[in-house]
């Protein structure tokens, strides 16, 4: 769990905040929100109501203290916009209609800063005045051409270093020199030259940071990774042995704590409209009910909860329903499409009864160990703090593994009654720790082996190895392929801050496109909240690695070709766009230019044949790309369905007429000529519901509408003129 923090922004709002300097194409203010906006925004984001904020205005048209302090000389143009408190989508909102830069360059910023101070201050002291555990920070933005009161600044500066509640600062400065950066603004006019410097020998004093706007925007484009406290997964003992049945054990106390944790996106809620609801209904009839919870407070926006009720058949009231409580139910698993009812008393007899508890069962070379075989993530065992006995006996064991080159295999159970895991312990030796690394080990039954045909050689059914075919690489294709690797080597393709070799795709400098995406598109919608604003584009950093470098694929250009020489790696022909299976002629050519069909004499046109109905509508399909050709044999496949259909006895002839359906329906689209389909099927269900196929048939369609083959909507087609509104509604009788 993070701890608490309370933060407040001061930025700069003068009339001088609102020009464009050294060809920016944004105002100093926007340029500065920038940053303020992804600091609010990703601390909002975290949804934390320790994380407390407020924001103060310098050199603005209005003088408001909002009661922080009274309001006295050297005081004005200086606005407090919020108490510092947890800030939410609203706040944010309000907020933006204020930053605008003013008609004037009148205020204080060391004014402002004392303001900061106080408000902090009040806001993190407990109900006896003594200071609470709180992270304390005052953030200033500022191009620093306003004018500057430093009487006070020793007294402000000997409060923030208040050992019993240090405040941390950080400035920012608009075009401030920075020697790190190698920046200097030329031509600087004096009055800013002596505020930076007064300002920068005022941070130092206080420890604070001082840098440069610049490099702080740059910087946004990073992720900033998420810590956190870690939370032990198991508190116990390692045991060697049975220490109830037997003496001769070793037991240690150790804990058990993630190595490393899977990042996940943001999900998403749902929410719906607020309405004049008159508070949250009862249990609903229905199996599951959407009920409007309390209001959001981000917006006009009412959570949304799911209340979920189990019914059953009514016995006294047959064809309805009757609510149960859940304790009244009992377990039932599915096999295939049936329930297999199990009481609660057999469970309890095949459930394995366990205790919490980590004992050793063997140990196996660390060469004879498969690296596929770990199936979780890893873990840390430590020693349990501040018992050096088990310090003590966990470095031992420890080392044993190590310098014996073995590890360990242990069965562990982390909570009572819960079902037993091995694991598989690593020792990790560091410079200042020590511990053992866990991943848990597959059972029998988790094992798939599958068998796969060798990749260098082929086995006849007479047993002969066959060394030379066309199947198998050649020692050419091996020996350029080797090379085309070694030539796309990323392990000496980057550069330190020396032009010294290095990895070049690092793991600590690669970030999950997914989760810092998402985050980013959140933090920019909630400042930018106009629907018509395109997306900004990703940053480069995440799209750093997605593709190889290009001086790379320069490099290894000419084993690149020599790996396609040796493949033989020929074009092949584009597929045609736009009519599907239509353009026979162009897709079936040969690359030899020979008409294969002509040669051998086939028709082109094929009857339907009752007997053999689907494969002759393919068959029929295959000959000829003519749309009267395609127009026949639907016409004669949709008149074997309705012969089908009417000289059915019951319904033993209705799936054939279904498989008919089926493929027509499928060959149509296919084809890109839906209409033809459509066409069909819906005079087949007028006459199926209109009793004109020798009777009453509405079984049929019964089992048409059961299938969903229905009319081909644009969903399905592109080409397709029935909407998916239209092909929903023909379902309807």
């Amino acid at each position: 769990m993070a701890g608490k923090e309370a933060t407040v922004y001061i930025v700069d709002l003068g009339r001088s905040m609102g020009e464009k300097r050294h060809g920016r194409d944004q105002t100093d203010l926007d340029w500065a929100l920038e940053y303020v906006w992804d600091k609010i925004t990703t601390t909002v984001a975290t949804g934390r109501k320790s994380a407390l904020m407020s924001v103060i205005g310098c050199r603005t048209d209005e003088s408001d203290l909002a009661g922080v302090m009274e309001l006295a000389d050297g005081y004005g143009n200086i606005r407090v916009f919020s108490p510092v408190k947890q800030y939410l989508l609203g706040d944010i909102r309000n907020l933006q209609e204020h930053l605008k830069p003013s008609k004037t360059n009148d205020g204080d910023l060391v004014s402002a800063l004392a303001v900061a101070v106080q408000m902090i201050d009040g806001a993190t002291q407990g109900a006896k005045g003594n200071p609470l555990k709180y992270d304390r920070r005052v953030i200033i933005v500022t191009d620093g051409r306003g004018n500057m009161d430093t009487d006070d600044l020793e007294m402000i500066a000997s409060k923030i270093k208040d050992p019993s509640a240090p405040i941390e600062v950080v400035l920012l400065g608009v075009d401030f020199d920075d020697a790190d950066s190698g920046f200097k603004e030329e031509n600087k006019e004096r009055p800013k030259a002596e505020n930076e410097e007064t300002l920068k020998t005022f941070v130092e004093d206080c420890n604070g940071n001082f840098g440069t706007l610049a490099v702080a925007i740059d910087q946004l484009h990073t992720p900033r990774l998420k810590e956190t406290r870690p939370v032990p997964s198991y508190k116990g003992q390692l045991t060697l042995g049975d220490p109830e049945k037997y003496d001769a054990t070793i037991t240690i106390d150790v804990e058990r704590y993630p190595c490393t944790m899977l990042a996940k996106p943001p999900t998403a809620s749902s929410f719906v409209v607020r309405s004049d609801l008159g508070g949250v209904p009862g249990p609903s009839e229905q199996s599951s009910a959407t009920i409007v919870g309390e209001d959001h407070p981000m917006s006009d926006l009412s959570a949304v909860r799911n209340q979920r009720v189990y019914q059953v058949d009514n016995q006294e009231e047959p064809g309805t329903k009757k609510n149960v409580e859940m304790d009244e139910l009992e377990r039932g698993y599915e096999y295939g499409r049936t329930a297999v009812h199990i009481s609660e008393s057999d469970m309890n007899i095949v459930k394995l009864e366990t205790q919490p508890s980590l004992s050793l069962v063997g140990f196996v070379k660390a060469e004879e160990f498969e690296r596929y075989l770990p199936l979780s993530r890893s873990n840390f065992i430590v020693p349990q703090r501040t018992n050096q006995q088990a310090q003590l006996a966990l470095s031992s064991f420890v080392h044993a593994l190590y310098e014996a080159e073995c590890y360990a295999v242990a069965r562990m159970v982390t909570k009572e009654n819960k079902p037993p895991v091995l694991l598989l312990l690593v020792p990790r030796i560091e410079l200042d720790w020590e511990a053992l690394v866990d991943v848990e080990l597959p059972f029998e039954e988790d094992m798939r082996r599958y068998k796969f045909p060798p990749l260098d050689r082929k086995l006849t059914i007479s047993g002969k190895t066959i060394t030379e075919h066309k199947d198998l690489p050649t020692k050419d294709l091996m020996n350029a392929m080797s090379d085309y690797v070694d030539a796309m080597d990323l392990s000496t393709f980057g550069r330190d801050e020396d032009g010294n070799e290095e990895e070049y795709a690092k793991i600590e400098d690669a970030f999950s496109p997914l989760v810092h995406r998402i985050n980013h598109i959140i933090r920019w919608r909630a400042t930018h909240p106009d629907p018509t604003l395109q997306i900004p584009d990703p940053p480069e950093i995440l799209t750093k690695y997605s593709a190889p470098p290009a001086e790379l694929l320069a490099q290894a250009e000419k084993q690149l070709s020599a790996l396609k020489k040796a493949a033989d790696v020929k074009k092949v022909p584009p597929k045609v766009k736009g009519r599907g299976k239509r353009q026979r002629t162009d897709r079936d050519k040969p690359l030899s230019g020979l008409d294969v069909d002509e040669l051998l004499g086939n028709p082109k046109r094929v009857k339907i044949e009752t007997n053999n109905l689907v494969p002759s509508f393919k068959q029929a399909l295959a000959a000829s790309d003519d749309l009267e050709a395609i127009q026949e044999a639907a016409n004669g496949i949709a008149k074997e369905v309705r012969s089908l259909i009417s000289s059915s006895v019951g319904d033993s002839a209705y799936n054939r007429a279904l498989e008919a359906i089926r493929v027509m329906r499928e060959e149509m689209t296919e084809l890109e000529e839906p209409e033809i389909y459509n066409a069909f099927i819906r005079d087949l269900k007028l006459d199926i519901l209109a009793g004109k196929l020798n009777g009453n048939r509405r079984d049929m369609w019964w089992k048409i509408k059961g299938s969903k083959y229905g009319l081909v909507d644009q969903k399905r087609s592109l080409v397709s003129d029935v909407t998916e509104e239209e092909a929903r509604k023909f379902y309807e009788s």
